[in-house]
């Protein structure tokens, strides 16, 4: 047998045993219901493909902080005081101080025997009386001389004013109502007021009435 004869051969045979193996793979194949599970990733957009067997977190959500208002210098309102709920609470943040002036003790004074038995409103009208005779020009131009001027308040004597329970609640009460109308820092409804009496009275005044608060009405 030549050689090409031999090649020619050989190369039959081995092409016949390849065909005969794909026959059987194809019938094998043929016959058989079973169907080979495939996943299918499908690819995010925007995002390269992942390697296999690596898997990424989600990204983290970012939590801006809520927003604060502020004013236009740029001060936040959180940081600003806010104003007091009611004359009690202002009251209650002014302590009394280490050391009155004459001026503001003689005001206290007046709050203390004139309305200490009254409300705080009407506490704090009484002081802005004193305060607005002070500055109308009408009467003495300090605390102490409109408190002191003769004929004016009954708990004066010979110009002396006396001496108050500072050790009190009331006294407490009547340097905080002080220290309020003097800064002007809160209002009653008989804001302008220049003159009152007590209830039980009725001097004929003839005088613009401006409130009745407690035991005392005021005039202009």
């Amino acid at each position: 047998m030549s050689f090409r004869l031999k090649v020619a051969t050989v190369t039959a045979f081995t092409l016949s045993a390849i065909a005969a193996v794909l026959a059987s793979d194809a019938s094998i194949a043929a016959g058989s219901n079973e169907t080979l599970p495939v996943t299918i990733r499908p690819l995010q957009a925007n995002h390269a493909p992942q390697a296999a067997g690596i898997s990424f977190a989600a990204p983290r959500e970012v939590v801006q902080p809520t927003d604060v208002p502020s004013t236009s210098n740029g001060e936040k309102v959180s940081d600003i005081a806010q104003p007091p709920a009611s004359l009690a609470d202002l009251v209650d943040s002014h302590p009394v101080p280490a050391s009155l002036d004459e001026n503001l003790r003689c005001l206290a004074s007046a709050v203390y025997y004139e309305a200490k038995s009254e409300s705080l409103t009407g506490q704090l009208a009484v002081a802005r009386v004193i305060i607005n005779r002070a500055r109308s020009g009408r009467f003495a131009d300090s605390l102490c001389g409109v408190v002191r001027q003769p004929s004016q308040f009954s708990f004066v004597r010979g110009g002396t004013i006396p001496q108050p329970s500072t050790a009190s609640a009331d006294w407490q009460d009547a340097v905080a109502i002080a220290q309020i109308a003097l800064k002007d820092a809160w209002q009653t409804p008989a804001e302008g007021a220049l003159y009152f009496h007590a209830r039980r009275v009725s001097p004929g005044w003839g005088k613009p009435r401006l409130a009745a608060i407690d035991n005392h009405i005021f005039y202009r």
